[in-house]
């Protein structure tokens, strides 16, 4: 049981994370100040560190099961 939930959780962690991390970087703007590049990012990061929690819970539910 606790391999199954591992692995739904790690593919919904996974696509979230890809997901949300694309959204992340299309917020973020850069432009060239004397010479250096700033970034400015708008992005709201709460739900990439959900979606990396949510991947990483998956990971170790799925690993520990095959410890049993």
């Amino acid at each position: 049981m606790k391999r199954t939930i591992g692995i739904i959780l790690t593919l919904i962690g996974l696509v979230s994370t890809t997901i949300t991390g694309m959204q992340v970087l299309e917020d973020s703007d850069s432009f060239s100040v004397l010479g250096m590049d700033v970034v400015v990012s708008q992005a709201n990061y709460t739900p990439l560190i959900i979606s990396v929690i949510v991947l990483v819970i998956g990971i170790i539910l799925w690993t520990g099961s095959r410890r049993n």
